[in-house]
């Protein structure tokens, strides 16, 4: 994985990828080839305090929306946070929340005393989360979502920039009281909770299992 040397220092050679609905072309940092990102991307879960830059935010999030859709529906939302104090209580609630499901959820109990520990934090200290949504439950909505997170990751990881998707922040951020606080709407959901920043240290690979091809019809 290629570490950033400043998100300003993305500059380095720039070539137009995508072309949105207004003609507007939307260019970003090559840093890394598309075959690299892919198999150098990992969770990140040690970051340094340095916030994301609003540019690079900004250029990570039009790359985001080239992302496939069905039908080309194109039904995301987006909210960006970057309030250490705004994360840190939705961290609690976050841990309260599994901690509740722990009699009746076998999953929770794995994590329950992760989840009492007052020092660990669901979005791990990350300087920014990024939640993506949909603005209505469409049938292919929350894929539509994922391929958009997708994206959004491995364009992080082109430029340095670490990512981690963050499950448990799903009911939290669900909740009236914090779409509200995001800027989603009533009917919206939030699908994909993603932190992003600066990593700390560079995490060891994650062994993979060969493709599981069940099936391969050929004339």
């Amino acid at each position: 994985m290629h570490v950033h040397a400043s998100a300003a220092a993305a500059v380095g050679t720039r070539r137009e990828r995508c072309v949105l609905a207004r003609g507007t072309r939307v260019a970003y940092v090559e840093a890394m080839n598309l075959h690299e990102a892919i198999h150098t991307r990992r969770a990140v879960r040690a970051y340094t305090p340095r916030r994301v830059e609003e540019s690079v935010l900004r250029e990570l999030l039009s790359a985001a929306v080239c992302a496939p859709s069905a039908m080309n529906a194109q039904p995301w939302l987006f909210a960006v946070v970057q309030d250490v104090r705004q994360l840190k209580r939705y961290s609690d609630q976050a841990k309260a929340m599994v901690i509740a499901r722990t009699s009746s959820d076998p999953k929770s109990q794995l994590y329950a005393a992760r989840m009492r520990d007052e020092q660990f934090n669901v979005f791990y200290n990350a300087s920014t989360l990024v939640a993506i949504g949909t603005a209505d439950r469409a049938t292919y909505s929350e894929a539509d979502c994922w391929l958009a997170a997708a994206t959004l990751m491995l364009a992080a990881c082109n430029v340095g920039i670490g990512t981690c998707p963050i499950g448990f922040a799903v009911p939290v951020l669900n909740t009236p009281e914090a779409k509200a606080e995001l800027g989603f709407p009533p009917g919206a959901a939030v699908v994909a909770p993603i932190v992003l920043g600066y990593p700390s240290a560079e995490p060891e690979p994650v062994p993979r299992a060969q493709p599981r091809i069940v099936s391969w019809s050929r004339p």
